[in-house]
């Protein structure tokens, strides 16, 4: 039985987000807000299907995908790159890769007991983020 990642999930913390959106090339006004934002996660899983929000007072983020199935995302938002995002298994972790102009970009999630983990990659930086299940 894989991991249950359903529910909503408060940030607890965020150790060297900076450091990544420096690497994707996000403009320093837009990293000196989202580097003091405390963001939530909601997570619908069903299966292999997953639909994500990531919730802020300043953007919100969305992005629904099936394990396996490449598709095209718009980090609208983010860094307005089209990308070729994947996301796999290894064992209970999700792991996400985006294919673009940027190397080494992607994610990984895992749960332990109520905390979700979040390391995000670009390039040679990685950013620890733990979330908190709240319902």
């Amino acid at each position: 039985m894989s991991a249950d990642y359903n529910g909503r999930w408060e940030m607890i913390k965020n150790d060297n987000f900076e450091d990544v959106m420096k690497a994707i090339d996000i403009d320093f006004a837009t990293r000196k807000i989202a580097a003091h934002l405390t963001q939530t996660k909601v997570i619908v899983q069903n299966g292999d299907r997953f639909e994500t929000q990531t919730l802020s007072t300043f953007r919100n983020y969305d992005v629904n995908f099936t394990i396996g199935e490449e598709f095209e995302e718009q980090t609208k938002g983010l860094d307005n790159r089209k990308v070729m995002t994947t996301v796999t298994r290894d064992g209970d972790k999700l792991v996400c890769v985006q294919k673009g102009e940027k190397a080494n970009r992607g994610w990984t999630h895992w749960i332990e007991g109520d905390l979700l983990y979040l390391d995000i990659t670009a390039e040679d930086k990685v950013c620890h983020q733990v979330f908190k299940k709240k319902q």
